[in-house]
């Protein structure tokens, strides 16, 4: 196969500029999900508004994500991958410009909504793009780079938030133009949405959407610039033949097994694989870590630069499953995973659990826990980021037939982000009941329970071309 695919005229390096394309909606994804980590002090004070009511400032992305997901994944069944895409370049500009311009939490909401929507898209058409134009021999590799580019895009705007509240001493202060520096922050997001947008004009659509759409003339076309000609009409024949199977267009119909008349047990995989990952608690160190490091007795600059800090190693651990995810496989490495969080999480679960509490419910550790906390938590995310960061999208880009793709996407999407809109939301109203402590102990049991799903439900996909995955 290898000597095949080389006498082919395979065309790596612009498998790879394409694929950098795509990964710069996971980079969007991750500074738009970062971005409102240094601003919630900031939305408090100027939007007058309760911690309730700043949990769904910060929340309120999400909504806009679970539609963005859901549509995103049928929408481009039906205009394509790449046009879905352009569409969440434009959002994103859009939602940057608006969040900073806003004066009052209805609007800043909107804006925030309309980012999700961005996201939502972004979060499922980039994986799937880059794995319907990537070879089976490295797909995972470069799917992979699309958890790196979310990092990459979370610590650019953790750095970012970093450096404008030291320019001007806090994201309360007017740092240019007499603009709060919080404003600011979500306008830097404007110029690498813009280079997302004049990017994704240069690159093609996918192949298999083509396909699917009976414009095999494209397709091949697209296809031999990929693999080159020999290689190309072979994969063009390979995936009209796993379409022609369907005998009709795409559809969410295609998600109900013709055997038992119930959703495909492949969905419930996916499904089960997408809410998981929220269900460890990733983002509450996502869009709370300030203000939880704050809690903890830092300063905001400190908190702040652990934010950096942290998204420097996630960086690093994504590295590791970028080099082990072709070779080990995506199952190993979700259940190592796994057990590696609900430990680092139970240990965060003990140092929070003496943590004590004054009047203005101010949060302290004692020396010792605050630096058990402080570990714990960066090993934990390293677990995450090595692990169920990149490999959960690796698998929802691949594991589904090209024929259902675009639909399964779209329910995993939905359920991916429900569960992180309902994650988010009650982190507060945690904290308020039941304390740091016992947060991080639910999100310790969610990840031992994960452990045991993989082992039991989740099927390699390993080095399998699309063309034969199985519904």
């Amino acid at each position: 196969m290898e000597k095949e695919r080389a006498e082919g005229g395979e065309n790596f390096a612009f498998i790879l500029l394409i694929s950098g394309v795509a990964t710069i909606g996971g980079f969007l994804f991750g500074f738009d999900s970062g971005v409102i980590n240094g601003t919630v002090d900031g939305l408090q004070v100027a939007f007058e508004s309760s911690s309730i009511a700043t949990g769904f400032n910060v929340a309120s992305m999400l909504l806009g994500c679970a539609v963005g997901a859901a549509a995103a994944g049928r929408l481009a069944d039906l205009y394509g991958r790449r046009a879905m895409l352009i569409v969440a370049a434009v959002f994103f500009i859009i939602s940057a410009w608006g969040s900073g311009i806003a004066v009052s939490s209805p609007e800043f909401v909107v804006y925030r909504a309309l980012g999700g929507l961005a996201v939502g898209a972004a979060s499922v058409m980039a994986p799937a793009y880059i794995s319907e134009v990537s070879p089976a021999r490295y797909r995972g590799r470069l799917a992979t780079v699309q958890q790196v580019a979310i990092i990459a895009g979370l610590t650019a705007a953790f750095l970012s938030n970093y450096v404008l509240a030291a320019a001007s001493g806090s994201a309360l202060e007017k740092l240019w133009w007499g603009y709060e520096t919080w404003r600011w922050m979500f306008w830097i997001e404007i110029l690498p949405a813009g280079v997302f947008l004049f990017a994704l004009l240069v690159i093609p659509e996918s192949p298999r959407f083509l396909v699917v759409q009976q414009r095999k003339a494209a397709a091949r076309k697209v296809l031999v610039r990929l693999y080159g000609e020999a290689l190309g009409d072979k994969k063009l024949a390979e995936i009209d033949n796993s379409v022609a199977a369907f005998h009709r267009k795409p559809s969410l119909k295609d998600l109900i097994d013709p055997g038992t008349g119930g959703i495909r047990p492949l969905v419930w995989v996916g499904v089960g694989l997408a809410t998981f990952q929220q269900l460890v608690g990733i983002n509450v160190v996502f869009y709370y870590g300030a203000v939880l490091w704050q809690s903890v007795g830092f300063s905001e600059n400190d908190a702040l630069f652990i934010n950096v800090v942290s998204g420097a190693v996630s960086i690093a651990a994504c590295v590791v499953a970028l080099m082990l995810v072709d070779r080990i496989g995506r199952k190993p490495l979700l259940w190592i995973g796994s057990i590696g969080m609900a430990i680092t999480l139970a240990l965060c679960a003990i140092a929070f659990s003496t943590a004590s509490v004054d009047a203005a419910k101010n949060v302290t550790l004692g020396d010792g826990m605050g630096a058990l906390a402080l570990v714990s938590a960066n090993v934990y995310v390293i677990f995450f980021n090595g692990s169920w960061g990149p490999v959960m999208w690796v698998m929802l880009g691949e594991m589904f037939p090209n024929q259902f793709r675009g639909s399964g996407l779209a329910v995993a999407g939905l359920a991916q982000w429900i569960a992180n809109f309902a994650i988010t939301m009650t982190f507060p109203i945690m904290l308020e009941s039941i304390g740091l402590g016992g947060a991080y102990a639910f999100y310790a049991i969610s990840a031992a329970v994960s452990a045991y799903f993989v082992v039991r439900y989740v099927h390699e996909t390993k080095g399998i071309e699309l063309e034969d995955m199985q519904g």
